[in-house]
């Protein structure tokens, strides 16, 4: 006789990909079924179900209930679908798809969570850097979620998203199971320190030495794209900032996360009062680096509803 879901949820809470992957399968019907209910036939059924054992993966450590493992599958699908229902231009985080963890863990059990959370980014890492950027959008951005979002950004078309995030979610897989008896980075040190360098860069803008922070900082030849054409590069970044700044735009960091070779920074825009529509209400910095300094730059304008 085969484990129960309880077994198989604690065991997958402990980092055992190979019972997450029996759960998933179990369920797998139960959940196209809610997904179906929702969405009608159509791609959003499957990339919802791919969604949620994304999801899963990232969140199973916090199921309170591991009898529940049922019921909190199909919630997520649930909560993925109505996420795709509702306005694009504000989406929904996908940590926001599942219930909160308790306020009162444990330092035991909140050291079971960071140590999956550092071993799902070791995963990601194995990733290569086109599929690492796509699923660092889809899956860690609250506002570049979107298909036509990360097509955007990235300069291809729709159907290349969804092929990238299918082929991500199988490397992934594979990489979480070669990576499970590996040390991981401390991924909340990575995230700490990308938070720090988005306030020095933001605040040194602001002092007028976002030219010299560039100059430290930046690969020489950093390339600014639109999609998937370059438009330009240092000098243009610097008289774009400069010229936001003298018409009273600034930015405020709101979340950030990074991996090896890309870092990603979600700013809001804060306008004049004089002038409240001079730019969009939102901007993403998406980078790309080398040897630890930004190579090119992606900015995406998140617009008002």
């Amino acid at each position: 006789m085969g484990l129960s879901d309880g077994e198989l949820a604690r065991a997958a809470g402990s980092g055992d990909v190979d019972a997450l992957g029996t759960l998933l399968l179990r369920h797998e019907a139960g959940m196209r079924a809610v997904a179906l209910s929702l969405l009608g036939h159509g791609s959003d059924v499957e990339d919802a179900v791919q969604d949620a054992a994304v999801v899963a993966l990232r969140r199973i450590g916090d199921l309170r209930d591991p009898e529940a493992v049922g019921a909190w599958l199909r919630m997520i699908v649930r909560n993925a679908c109505r996420t795709r229902l509702r306005s694009a231009w504000q989406p929904r985080p996908l940590d926001d798809l599942v219930l909160a963890a308790a306020d009162d863990e444990s330092p035991e059990r909140l050291l079971e969570r960071h140590a999956m959370r550092d071993w799902i980014w070791r995963a990601i890492e194995e990733l290569s850097p086109p599929l690492r950027m796509t699923v660092m959008l889809r899956h860690f951005s609250s506002r570049v979620t979107s298909y036509e979002q990360i097509a955007a950004v990235c300069g291809v078309p729709i159907g290349t998203v969804r092929s990238r995030l299918s082929q991500a979610r199988a490397k992934l897989a594979e990489a979480l199971a070669t990576t499970a008896s590996e040390a991981h980075a401390d991924a909340a040190a990575l995230a700490a320190a990308s938070r720090k360098d988005a306030l020095e860069t933001l605040a040194a803008a602001e002092q007028g030495e976002f030219r010299r922070l560039l100059t430290e900082r930046w690969a020489p030849d950093v390339t600014f794209f639109a999609g998937r054409q370059p438009v330009g590069g240092r000098e243009l970044l610097i008289r774009g900032m400069e010229s936001d700044l003298e018409a009273g735009v600034h930015q405020r960091f709101v979340d950030g996360f990074t991996s090896r070779d890309t870092t990603i920074w979600e700013m809001d825009l804060i306008n004049p009062v004089d002038d409240p529509e001079h730019c969009p209400p939102a901007v993403t910095w998406v980078m790309s680096l080398e040897d630890g300094r930004v190579s090119q730059l992606r900015l995406f304008h998140v617009q008002a509803a």
